[in-house]
């Protein structure tokens, strides 16, 4: 029985569904979520989305994206981040699809491909089999015959069986579907309580609907570890053997101590029987930390961005200068490896608000904790500092920018 095409199949536009609101915890969390870390010199987002609109079949585009992550995205799908549609993805991999069914609703698309943000090396002739594996009563699923031989583990963790590998394939995205089918079955599995799918075939099979197998590709991988990402930046960049370029940057800030009942200190308010002296919130941690990572790839100091000439920083929360410079940092392909700084003054106690400083810092540099470290000294009673007169501050920052060969 031949299948029913859809109405002009050949000419029609099909829409696809970005999957990208994971948080990849496991790549690892320190250099933020794994669609947005980089791979030949652009985001990994960033060479799934180009696959697709590069394709001449392809139509309206949906990413489903994190809640915290919109600048995050804008930032790594640059130029193409106009051509595509973005909407907040939910818990699951389940919701964050049918917020992106949702959205493409209004396009009245014949057919939808479903793809992982996290698969960049998809082709255009795996893009080309999933849609001629679509009609109007089927879905299409690139996969692989499985080659490994598989193994049932017991409850002792010993080998229960060898599983026959015959007949067995392993799925690989974009999976296609028409896309009234689809999108019924992922409602109806959402009115059904259903969030248990770990794919939309999956979901396609408990709906009834038909799904063929059409041959993925060795190449179209799934990123999912920090070795997967590191292996596919090098394939990008065509390079067998990278030298890693880090690079570290110093800054160093003082400010004097005036008439006030608080400090601010790494980006944490505390009671002080004096307040430093500044244009902005004089934050002496944040400021020698922001000259460190502009010192990093050569973008000027502190003053460089935030004269304290401009009225407009009058008063201005410290921490936004930090996360300037980190934005500079990540601009140019730069990962935080960690930040480093000494406090000199013989009053506050910096002890008891570490932790909290800590915090601060991972949230604004966007990096672990442990890559943190915040030190405090005196200055034995000696010159202004060991007079009370100011707080002084060193900040050391290390980058690792992309590596390049050996000349």
């Amino acid at each position: 029985m031949n299948p029913k095409p859809l109405p002009n199949q050949q000419n029609s536009k099909v829409a696809v569904v970005v999957v990208a609101a994971g948080r990849g915890e496991r790549a690892g969390q320190a250099d933020g979520p794994k669609q947005y870390r980089r791979i030949g010199g652009k985001a990994v987002i960033w060479h799934t989305l180009k696959a697709f609109l590069d394709h001449p079949r392809v139509g309206p585009i949906a990413v489903a994206i994190h809640a915290d992550d919109g600048e995050l995205f804008a930032a790594a799908a640059g130029e193409l981040a106009s051509r595509v549609t973005t909407v907040v993805g939910g818990a699951t991999r389940q919701d964050s699809t049918r917020f992106a069914l949702i959205a493409l609703q209004e396009a009245r698309p014949q057919a939808v491909l479903i793809h992982d943000g996290v698969r960049p090396f998809i082709g255009p002739e795996v893009i080309d089999r999933a849609i001629a594996g679509i009609d109007a009563s089927h879905g299409s699923l690139p996969s692989l015959p499985v080659s490994d031989t598989l193994k049932k583990e017991a409850f002792d963790r010993t080998v229960a069986e060898t599983v026959p590998r015959a007949g067995l394939h392993s799925a690989q995205t974009p999976q296609g579907f028409p896309f009234e089918p689809i999108f019924s079955a992922h409602q109806r599995a959402f009115e059904a309580g259903r969030s248990d799918f770990t794919d939309d075939s999956a979901i396609a099979e408990w709906a009834g609907i038909p799904v063929r197998l059409v041959l993925g590709s060795p190449d179209n991988v799934k990123l999912t570890w920090a070795k997967d990402i590191a292996m596919a930046d090098q394939r990008l960049s065509g390079q067998a053997i990278s030298f890693p370029d880090v690079r570290t940057g110093n800054g160093y800030d003082v400010h004097s101590f005036e008439l006030g009942d608080h400090v601010w200190l790494c980006g944490v308010k505390i009671a002080h029987s004096k307040k430093l002296n500044g244009h902005s919130d004089a934050d002496v941690g944040l400021h020698a930390l922001t000259d460190a990572l502009l010192a990093t790839c050569g973008a000027g100091d502190i003053g460089t961005h935030f004269p304290p000439s401009d009225p407009q920083w009058k008063g201005a929360a410290s921490r936004q200068f930090v996360e300037h410079a980190a934005k500079i940092v990540r601009g140019r392909g730069g990962r935080i490896a960690n930040a480093d700084i000494t406090l000199i003054c013989e009053a506050p106690k910096v002890g008891p608000h570490r932790e909290a400083m800590t915090a601060e810092l991972a949230d604004m540099l966007r990096i672990a904790p442990e890559r943190i470290s915040i030190k405090a000294t005196t200055n034995e009673k000696l010159g202004f500092i060991g007079r009370e007169e100011g707080i002084a501050a060193i900040a050391t920052a290390s980058v690792v920018y992309p590596g390049e060969l050996p000349e």
